[in-house]
């Protein structure tokens, strides 16, 4: 367990956590909340050994491995899957000292050495470590092809997934988390939860993602007034622990008040009088004793609203037969091609809709977010906008945009010359940049707090129609409950990409998704996208052609792919015509049926030949039992031997490990 003994901790002058203690135990999914500059990632770096506490101690096993997520990535020219398994530390040196032992000459104890590093690699699960990275990058988003990409070809975002694959590919014992969802889309979120799910050790998250909290965590941390405060269950029962000690708490500092308040009044009428003097003096006793009780404070609270638009044509946007993407200029040629990301769009946008635009990562949400707001040109088609249309548009790196040597005032003076300086620095402070805030430089500024800029610049604009493009990045839980509040108000058009499933719940009505190049609506919720998500997915991150692979015999992917990707895309479409869905769901079991039947075959094949092996392995394990084998005239059977039983053990634990994998695929399949 995690014990917290009187820990004290100062950064600079200012005190973050006084006299803790807390008890977290073995096993458990601890999500650590608290605001902005609380101490949630000092007390991870306690964790890590990087910071030691002023007072007290952290007590935890010391055999425990550690697992992070590294925060910075250098450019390597190392490939994305070797990095991601660099990650496992203890197979990484395993390795290095097997191939350093090979390299050195041949003797008794050389080949004993040699055997046990085998015997430890197979323990490491080295033989199956290849596809368990592939499994993870594919559910963080790469494509196999990526796969084989050097990290320096990556963008942040990127490489940040690749530090979270690290961390989930090391062994540990205890995993922490600072904010693991802020560079995944909605489809990385739901597989990172599920993986989530199944860690047997003691996970602690920092997270402003309520649902992403709700799904995985059995525990609530919560830093505030400088102590840790346990809750028993996710965020949304914490949330009503908190509300209940709130309610508790106002109606104590009520009670005391009018009890401080009679005690008051009696002492001041009466302490003038000789024959009440001594109920007076006791009076005041009594009130120089009484303890004031300290209000469980929530968080101060920030709120906004978008001010009503100017105009509202209809229909704002209509595109016919448009073609999004981007135009390619050849270098050489100067000869310019055109990539298509979304096909043949024929889409409208009227007054008052409220979208959420779903999609797995790479469909081309971005892309068609991009186009309806007119940072690129359709490639074909047409794309007409309603007179007086005012798009409100925030990017996913809005923030970027920003310039980080001007101040908030600055940046709204710009759009908004004509207006009062008075005017403008009563709007900023509604977005909580008060006094020298308003006109300090940007640049030390919290992620959260430029993001909140750019909305605050958003907002002053009174747009009709707003284009989100995860808007909640780098927003602290109660940043995003007030967006959530300003949107759900909001009288204009709304079109939102986002990973926040409460947001997307919150405010819209409706959900639109691209999918296979094409723009369609989808006739669900999120809890429909979450299943359509599992299962399509195969097919989306080609971990179809692995499945097909294996239930083949481990025959090339490459010829492979092209044959189950057929058969999983001709499942049903992610928009369900309710007059076909009989006969879809009839092709649907024949499909299953035809996919299942490989998988059943290559199964009873595995366990047939595991009966074999594992006679096998046995008898070589009796074998070298036989103590005269180690004298240095059998050297060269010794020798056979630990090679046949390295051998054998990783031809074992390959087919335990392929008919574990066809099981899971077999389940997925019937599921």
């Amino acid at each position: 367990m995690i014990r917290f003994q009187q820990v004290s901790l100062m950064r600079g002058v200012k005190p973050l956590l006084e006299s803790v203690d807390v008890t977290l135990n073995p096993g458990d999914k601890i999500g650590l909340i608290g605001a902005n500059g609380a101490g949630k990632s000092s007390l991870f770096a306690m964790l890590r050994g990087e910071l030691h506490a002023d007072q007290g101690e952290i007590d935890f096993p010391a055999k425990w491995r550690v697992a992070y997520v590294a925060q910075e990535t250098p450019p390597l020219e190392r490939m994305a899957l070797d990095y991601a398994i660099d990650g496992d530390t203890t197979l990484r040196k395993l390795e290095a000292e097997l191939a350093r032992l090979e390299n050195e000459p041949e003797s008794a104890d050389n080949g004993i050495a040699i055997g046990e590093l085998y015997s430890a690699l197979a323990d490491a699960d080295a033989y199956t470590v290849q596809s368990r990275g592939e499994q993870l990058l594919l559910g963080l988003g790469f494509t196999l092809e990526q796969m084989q990409q050097p990290v320096a070809s990556f963008s942040g975002g990127w490489r940040m997934r690749l530090n979270l694959a690290q961390a989930l590919m090391c062994p540990s014992d205890l995993l922490l988390l600072d904010e693991p969802t802020n560079h995944l889309d909605l489809d990385a979120i739901i597989w990172l939860e599920d993986w989530l799910k199944r860690y047997t050790g003691t996970l602690l998250i920092i997270s402003h993602d309520r649902d992403f909290l709700d799904e995985v965590v059995n525990v609530i941390v919560h830093i505030d007034e400088r102590k840790l405060k346990r809750y028993s269950g996710n965020y949304s029962a914490f949330e009503r622990q908190r509300a209940a000690q709130m309610a508790l708490a106002a109606g104590a500092i009520e009670k005391q008040q009018r009890k401080r308040a009679h005690l008051e009044s009696f002492i001041e009428r009466f302490k003038a009088k000789a024959s009440k003097a001594r109920q007076a003096q006791s009076r005041m006793k009594a009130l120089a004793k009484m303890e004031e009780l300290a209000p469980l404070r929530a968080a101060a609270e920030f709120s906004f609203e978008f001010r009503e638009p100017l105009s509202a044509p209809n229909p704002l946007l209509v595109m016919e037969d448009v073609e999004a993407g981007y135009k390619i200029e050849d270098e050489k040629s100067g000869q310019i091609t055109h990539k298509t990301i979304v096909d043949r769009i024929n889409f409208s946008l009227q007054i008052g809709q409220r979208i959420g635009l779903l999609g797995v990562n790479g469909a081309g949400k971005s892309t068609l977010i991009k186009t309806i707001a007119g940072e690129l040109t359709p490639l074909s088609g047409e794309a007409t906008t309603g007179k007086g249309l005012n798009i409100g548009y925030f990017a996913q790196h809005q923030v970027e945009m920003l310039r980080h040597d001007e101040s908030p005032l600055w940046h709204l003076a710009k759009i908004a010359p004509t207006t009062r300086e008075q005017e403008l620095r009563n709007f900023l402070g509604g977005f909580n940049f008060p006094g020298t805030m308003v006109t300090s430089p940007i640049a030390p500024f919290s992620g959260g707090e430029k993001a909140r800029l750019a909305l605050a610049l958003i907002v002053w604009q009174r747009p009709n129609l707003l284009l989100l493009d995860e808007p909640t990045n780098h927003l602290d839980l109660e940043t995003r409950e007030a967006l959530t509040e300003a949107l759900a108000q909001f009288e204009g058009t709304l079109l939102v990409v986002s990973h926040d499933r409460h947001l997307l719940r919150a405010t819209t009505d409706e959900f639109i998704i691209v999918a296979d190049g094409k723009l369609q609506p989808f006739d669900g919720d999120l809890d429909d996208y979450k299943d359509w998500l599992f299962k399509t997915k195969l097919a989306s991150k080609n971990v179809a052609a692995d499945l097909a692979a294996a239930s083949a015999g481990k025959t090339d992917k490459a010829t492979v792919t092209p044959v189950v990707k057929a058969a999983v895309t001709a499942a049903p479409a992610p928009i369900v015509d309710r007059k076909e869905q009989k006969k879809q769901d009839a092709e649907a079991r024949q499909k299953l049926a035809a996919l299942r039947k490989p998988i059943d075959a290559r199964i009873k094949r595995l366990e047939e030949k595991m009966v074999k092996s594992t006679a096998r392995k046995a008898e070589l394990d009796a074998q070298l039992a036989d103590e005269t084998l180690y004298d240095a005239a059998k050297k060269e059977t010794l020798k056979q031997l630990l090679a046949d039983q390295a051998y054998c053990t990783k031809e074992l634990a390959e087919m335990e490990t392929e008919w574990l994998e066809q099981q899971e695929a077999l389940e997925q399949l019937i599921n």
